[in-house]
């Protein structure tokens, strides 16, 4: 039988549906819509009635927050429901599925969900046709019917076998042209001949899995086919590009080159030049194609040790363009399991995408396209959302705006991360070792994303590419991250490779040369999937590790113990061929060489065009030319786009991504210490980012070159020496065909950063390219993102905001040559100037410019603190608004030789030059407002400012049994993020952690994990309920599988005995406090059934996710969690959450707070509370942020005050150190 059930936010919390008619009446311009509702329908098969009835409001429902139906009443509303198409991951349904499992502990249900939009006023057909085009994504949702379904259960057609293309090796060429055609494929006609005389060679027809597999192995996407055609020639226009290419032509003579000239051996010609010459002795090199890769050393507690450092940059601009969310998501995926691939612990990520103008209106659109304000906020809220679950600091978020870019957008998730040296084993697979598939399993999401992503696309391709989006699934990818913190589940891995590009065709397939694949043993999603699918489906979070026989055992075992899928799936074999079996039958058995030959050759003339003029025209006055540039989308506020994403996780944050007491100044590189779990460390790793689009479009030599110059003058302003600094770079471009001045765009590029890197000294030692910006006759900008990585100790960071009235700023730049770029002796003497006066303390704070000049840079610098800025009169309004790359600005204590002086700090709260004056709010306002509408940042609060609560206590709870090392229970949760984090902070403090990862893999695993958790509570004398998402925050509330999980009856009673017996703690922060309000344990110190009179923490009334520090201020130090701390004392503290707004009614709170049971509050600069967004970042009643049980044992929080350590938070002022867990500690001493 099938059960339903209707949910739907109270209308003072219902802040999708406000969204949505705020979208309909402004963006889609259809006033006649006066309402909207938005109803989540969830229908569960497999389950009894009672069960049903009680997750109705444990599961589907929060009684504080919604209103259920077991049926929508007829009232005259424009009515429709959207459901995810069949194969789609619902991450609703799925978790919902698997939280009434830890109810019951029985078999998991069926569960399918649908969102039901119901439309109030008179909507005419048109306008409800155009309200659904708006809301539905048809690439990976339609409209679901209104009617109550039989049965969920799907009946697939189970397939028996894969064609065999009889005839294809007797086709002519018109017929090979007509079955690339037919059949869609990526290659081109020469591709398809080559192929053609192999299975003649073969002496038979393929199957059509192995064309599919051939088509994606060749595919630009997976083995970058544009960057290996041969380049015949090159015909020049002007003597720089001759020049560079000279150049070029001769370190190939150099080196002894005899490879083809093509764009992937300039690309990576530098690396082999440098080497060469005695650079680059700390690159990390093997046979596996991992991520970048450099050796270091890192101090940890003291003793060096040997560490690899890893760095990726991942781009998935077609599967973004064409569905926002899951290709965004995939993205930072893909990023992220490159580097895992390495064995190391992925801890930082940069985000940097390019978009068209999301603010022109909805009608503008390109026929076929999403709107650009639809593609931006989406693919924000998919990135975000994958990131921020699997625990991943995102440290720079930054949008570019570009026309070209509504051509196909370009999204790119760039990852950092470290592992200790001996964790990592690199050896060629024997035959007879195993191929282990870790993780995912297969669906029919991702099948073609290879050969989608290197095409051009137009109106009628966009039609027919649904299925080549994937789908994420955070939870499962941060076990898969667990696992490979692992150092003994490392140890035994001789070969890794990620699910990317091509499924288990590429992923397995490259693992080693000859392999038998068993696709019968790859775990399916559900039924009905054929070999084809099974052999190039793109599913995400699935991995691929090689083990010696003798290791597998123990393998699958710490697989399991992380809740994680293992199977082994292939076998190496030593003849070099690749076999994929299914059903009995071969249906892919090819010659490795034949794969390896990446199709037929491809030749090409290039032809660049003469570099154009790109300087920045300075025309009007200084106020005219300051407000402009305020209000210039690439240099306007991002802080609401930014501050989605979780910038702390790790405790590892060095500069937040806005610095200042204000929290407004951008940092220009992303600062993480590196990643040791357990030990303390003091280096840390930094990236920064350099492109400017429009130097790239007129001269894309000079765009490439000064991108390198640009990222590492980033991390020079930062702090950084110029010393081991890499690159990699993301280059995309449009789509070539066979036109010499298409190719000579990229090739302008690449001959501009090959110079950049042979002038300075550096290598680009990885990158990612994709050659397929065109719609239609649209194009991408020509564009090559540099991002630069380094080292340094935390004490040498810098942070960007100016520091204090009265110092003087002055400008240290390098010559220029005659063709507008940076001297490289001057430059790099330029690069250890600036380097010496911030270490020698003689400079505060640094700013490299970049697209908005020397302007920009002072604005910015003036937010953080609210300083004013007084610009000397010598200087002119070029310099001021003009390019300049490669040189500082310095705010600096003394007068510095040869340095020319820019102006003065000032407290007056104004910019002014040659008595021209602009206030500050002015341009504030300006500059945040320009996306508001996009991203918010800035809302205004109805509530009155609450006062400050304070209870001083006279005296607290006391243990039963004091023991010196108190043990400390963690439980990880699918989607909890914050265990390390959590552990290490107890550890610290001196009590003994242990994380407990419950396992729901089965109904026996969910009753097995009660069982030992209600164990192992039994020794414990505090159970820490960490952050994360539980269970991806779904279905529509946080914290349900924690709650679910510990309304267990054996954990409900083991949490009574803790408390009520043995005077034990609990805590929750974040996700944690989410479950231990729902639960009941605060305010009430027990777990009961809730009820709507019960207080919650709901939706952020900004209605996204917040990251950022807030300060709070200890309202009641009655709990044992705050005995060090004193009634008013103030704290900062990082936030990151969706739903931290506690709400309750004003009488429970007058209680509570008699009771000193309210813990914390957020409050303003003048420490006291307040409901300004800025401070009160949820909007939560009277500014709550923490409260506690009765007697305070108990004790939930919004911020993260386990993410501190020294050295973190450089640029945000405050003390971070509440000294809460060695208070817990010290409690049972």
């Amino acid at each position: 039988m099938v059960y339903r059930i209707f949910t739907e936010k109270k209308k003072e919390l219902a802040a999708e549906a406000r969204a949505l008619l705020s979208d309909i009446n402004s963006l889609l311009q259809i006033k006649s819509v006066t309402d909207v509702r938005v109803i989540n329908r969830y229908d569960a098969q497999n389950i009894t009635e009672e069960l049903f009835d009680y997750s109705v409001g444990t599961v589907f429902s929060e009684p504080q927050l919604d209103i259920t139906y077991s049926e929508l009443e007829d009232d005259s509303a424009a009515c429709f429901a959207v459901e995810y198409l069949p194969g789609q991951f619902d991450q609703r349904a799925d978790s919902a599925a698997q939280c009434i499992q830890l109810i019951s502990q029985g078999d998991r249900p069926l569960i399918r969900t649908a969102k039901v939009y119901m439309l109030y006023g008179s909507v005419a057909p048109a306008e409800l046709e155009a309200i659904k085009k708006y809301v539905i994504n048809p690439v990976e949702a339609r409209e679901a019917s209104l009617e109550k379904p039989d049965t969920l259960e799907i009946k697939y057609d189970i397939p028996s076998g894969v064609a065999t293309l009889d005839g294809f090796t007797a086709l002519d060429s018109d017929g090979l042209a007509d079955f690339v055609s037919r059949y869609g494929l990526a290659m081109d006609t020469d591709d398809i001949k080559f192929c053609q005389d192999y299975f003649k060679s073969e002496r038979r027809d393929p199957t059509m899995t192995e064309i599919r597999m051939i088509d994606t192995y060749w595919s630009d996407h997976c083995r970058h086919t544009t960057f290996l055609t041969h380049i015949d020639s090159a015909v020049f226009e002007d003597e720089l590009l001759q020049s560079a290419y000279d150049e070029y032509m001769a370190v190939r003579r150099e080196l002894g080159r005899t490879k083809p000239v093509c764009l992937m051996d300039i690309a990576t010609v530098a690396v082999k030049y440098l080497k060469a010459h005695g650079k680059l002795d700390k690159l990390d090199e093997s046979e596996e194609i991992n991520a970048c890769t450099v050796k270091i050393k890192v101090n940890v507690d003291g003793s060096d040790e040997d560490w690899l450092l890893l760095f990726k940059n991942e781009t998935h601009n077609h599967p973004t363009e064409i569905e926002p969310f899951g290709g965004a998501a995939t993205c930072i995926g893909g990023a992220i399991r490159d580097p895992l691939s390495g064995r190391s612990y992925v801890y930082g990520a940069m985000r940097i995408t390019g978009a068209a103008n999301p603010l022109k209106k909805v009608s503008e659109t390109l026929p076929g396209k999403l709107p650009q304000r639809k593609i931006v906020t989406t693919a924000a809220d998919g990135y975000s959302s994958y990131g921020n679950q699997i625990g991943l600091a995102t440290g720079i978020v930054d949008e570019i705006y570009h026309d070209g870019y509504a051509a196909k957008r370009m999204e790119i998730g760039a990852v950092i991360a470290a592992a200790p040296a001996e964790n990592v084993r690199r050896e060629r697979p024997d035959p007879g070792d195993i191929v282990i598939l870790l993780g995912g399993s297969t669906g029919r999401d991702g099948c073609g994303g290879a050969t989608g992503s290197s095409k051009s696309h137009t109106l009628k391709s966009l039609e027919t590419c649904g299925a080549e989006v994937q789908k994420g699934n955070a939870p499962e990818e941060r076990k898969l991250q667990r696992l490979f913190r692992n150092g003994e589940a490392c140890r035994m891995i001789k070969r890794c490779n990620d699910f990317g590009a091509g499924g288990v065709s590429v992923a397995i397939g490259e693992l080693a040369d000859g392999l038998e694949i068993d696709l019968n043993a790859v775990p399916k999603k559900y039924e009905g999937l054929d070999g084809t699918e099974l052999a190039i489906s793109e599913s995400q979070e699935r991995m691929a590790v090689v083990v010696a026989p003798e290791d597998v055992d123990r393998f699958l075992t710490l697989a399991d113990s992380e809740n994680l899928q293992a199977v082994p799936v292939a076998v190496v074999k030593a003849e070099p061929r690749l076999v994929m079996n299914w059903n009995g039958k071969a249906i892919v058995d090819i010659s490795r060489e034949f794969l390896n030959s990446n199709g037929a050759e491809k030749h090409i003339t290039a032809a660049p065009e003469k570099p154009q003029p790109y300087g920045r025209q300075v025309n009007g006055g200084f106020a005219e030319n300051y407000t402009a540039l305020a209000d210039d989308l690439n240099i306007c506020s991002k802080r609401g786009l930014a501050e989605q994403f979780d910038s702390t996780i790790g405790a590892g944050t060095v500069l937040m991504p806005f610095g200042g007491r204000n929290q407004l100044t951008p940092i220009q590189a992303m600062v993480q210490k590196i990643s040791v779990e357990k030990r303390h460390t003091d280096d840390c790793s930094l990236m920064a980012w350099g492109y400017n689009p429009f130097i790239s479009e007129k001269s894309p030599y000079h765009g490439a070159y000064l991108a390198v110059i640009e990222s590492v003058s980033k991390l020079i302003a930062t702090g950084a020496e110029f010393s081991d600094v890499y690159l990699t770079f993301q280059e995309y471009f449009e789509r070539l065909g066979k036109d010499e001045k298409r190719w000579g765009k990229p090739l302008a590029a690449l001959l501009g950063a090959f110079k950049a890197q042979t002038d300075l000294g550096i290598a680009a030692i990885g990158g990612k390219d994709s050659m397929s910006g065109t719609f239609e006759k649209l194009d991408v900008p020509p564009t090559l993102v540099s991002f630069a990585v380094t080292t340094d100790k935390v004490k040498n960071v810098t942070a960007n905001e100016f520091k204090k009235a009265g110092d003087k700023v002055v400008l240290i730049a390098p010559e220029y040559n005659k063709n507008d770029l940076p001297d490289t002796a001057s430059l790099l003497a330029v690069y250890g100037k600036v380097t010496s006066l911030l270490r020698s303390g003689k400079a505060l704070a640094c700013y490299t410019p970049t697209y908005g000049g020397i302007a920009e840079a002072v604005m910015k610098m003036c937010f953080g603190n609210s300083l004013g800025f007084k610009f000397s009169d010598g200087i002119s309004l070029d310099t001021i608004f003009g390019y300049r790359y490669g040189s500082f600005l310095l705010e600096v204590t003394e007068d510095i030789e040869g340095a020319v002086k820019i102006g003065e700090i000032t407290n007056d709260g104004k910019i002014s030059y040659r008595g021209e004056e602009i206030s500050l709010g002015k341009l504030l306002g300006a500059y945040e407002d320009k996306l508001e509408s996009v991203f918010r940042c800035n809302i205004s609060s109805t509530q009155p400012d609450p006062e400050n609560f304070a209870y001083t206590a006279q005296n607290r709870a006391a243990p039963a049994v004091r023991r010196a090392k108190p043990r400390v229970l963690i439980p990880v949760f699918p989607g909890t993020n914050c265990e390390y984090d959590s552990a290490k902070a107890m550890r610290d403090a001196g009590a003994e952690p242990e994380i407990f990862v419950i396992n729901n893999r089965s109904a026996d695993k969910v009753a097995e994990s009660v069982e030992r958790f209600a164990e192992s509570m039994k020794k414990a004398q505090i159970v820490f309920i960490p952050g994360g998402f539980s269970g991806g925050d779904e279905p529509d509330g946080s914290g349900k599988f924690i709650t679910a999980f510990f309304r267990n009856a054996a954990v409900k009673a083991e949490v009574a005995d803790l408390l009520d017996n043995r005077g034990g703690l609990m805590c929750g922060i974040c996700n944690g406090f989410q479950a231990l309000i729902k639960l009941g344990l605060v305010p009430y110190g027990r777990i009961i059934d809730t009820d709507e009179s019960c207080p919650t923490l709901t939706y952020n009334t900004i209605a996204r996710h917040q990251s950022k520090i807030v300060r709070t201020r200890i309202a009641s130090n009655k709990s044992p969690w705050l005995a060090e701390t004193e009634v008013g004392d103030i704290y900062s503290v990082p936030i990151s959450h969706g739903e931290g707004r506690f709400i309750a009614s004003d009488e429970l709170i007058r209680q509570l707070a008699a009771n000193g049971q309210i813990a914390t509050q957020y409050v303003d600069l003048d420490g006291n509370a307040s409901s300004d967004i800025r401070f009160n970042p949820n909007g939560s009643f009277c500014a709550i942020e923490g409260i506690t049980s009765p007697d305070g044992r108990v004790f939930g929080k919004m911020g993260h005050s386990e993410r501190y350590a020294c050295g973190l938070y450089k640029n945000v002022p405050g003390d971070y150190n509440i000294k809460m867990f060695e208070s817990a500690v010290k409690y049972f001493k």
